[in-house]
């Protein structure tokens, strides 16, 4: 098990964490990339951003992926992450 730094550090090198206090099972985050929308006007909108380029984290869940997962304090303060 490791801490939220660890736990960005390997996502950002392309593997699946978790953390052992999460209440869903085979719940985890990712980094996702080459993220791409349909605008409501039916345009294909390739998302980039300056500072972080075309990724975020996506949370995967019992219920499907959420892009843009946000950690909560407790997950940044909690040293139970581990691999998914």
């Amino acid at each position: 098990m490791f801490d939220f730094g660890e736990a960005i550090k390997y996502l950002k090198e392309g593997r699946k964490v978790c953390r052992a206090g999460w209440n869903g099972k085979q719940q985890y985050i990712e980094l996702a990339s080459n993220i791409s929308y349909i605008a409501p006007t039916g345009a294909i909108i390739n998302c980039n951003h300056d500072a972080i380029g075309n990724k975020a984290i996506a949370f995967v869940g019992t219920s499907g992926t959420q892009m843009g997962w946000l950690a909560s304090q407790a997950d940044m303060l909690a040293e139970d992450w581990m691999f998914a």
